[in-house]
């Protein structure tokens, strides 16, 4: 994914798109999704430990797994060319329950030395059944240099990550 102005902007090396599913009969999403930012957190799952005790095994318990649970995910400091994502939010903060996604969070290569951009995708995680649940756009300052997103928060049902060999 790339996307075009953005790829000089050293510091937002995640990239996000959106892949709209289409799970009710609600207006269709637009095609592209799509921003970058310079901070992502919450990319974590935990998995709740099943404690089973036998009687006459003294020596400690089993443990089995049990559910797993995911953290949201926080992008912070991020841009987008075409404000989808704000759009996103508020088709589900206005009724749009159904509008899922998953989420593409590619991580690219660090700058060079020269400075020059690496394009080359290092990992990419996939938020499964994504939904945008806060949005904060940056304050406005005429001497401020913020950027255009100041945190998108997403949960989601699963993820999956894929490396680049």
């Amino acid at each position: 994914m790339s996307d075009e102005g953005f790829g000089v902007l050293h510091t937002f090396r995640f990239d996000v798109e959106v892949e709209p599913l289409s799970l009710g009969g609600g207006s269709s999403p637009p095609d592209s999704i799509t921003g970058s930012f310079s901070e992502c957190t919450g990319l974590e799952g935990t998995m709740e430990q099943k404690v089973i005790k036998e009687g006459g095994h003294n020596y400690g318990a089993y443990m089995r797994a049990g559910q797993v649970t995911f953290a949201t995910v926080i992008l912070k400091r991020g841009i987008s060319a075409n404000g989808e994502l704000f759009n996103w939010f508020n088709r589900v903060a206005t009724g749009a329950y159904d509008e899922r996604a998953d989420v593409h969070i590619t991580l690219r290569g660090p700058p060079s030395e020269e400075g020059v951009d690496d394009p080359r995708t290092v990992l990419t995680y996939t938020l499964i059944n994504a939904l945008p649940v806060k949005f904060k756009g940056a304050d406005f300052n005429a001497r401020g240099t913020e950027v255009g997103i100041e945190e998108l928060h997403l949960v989601h049902e699963g993820m999956t990550l894929e490396t680049e060999t």
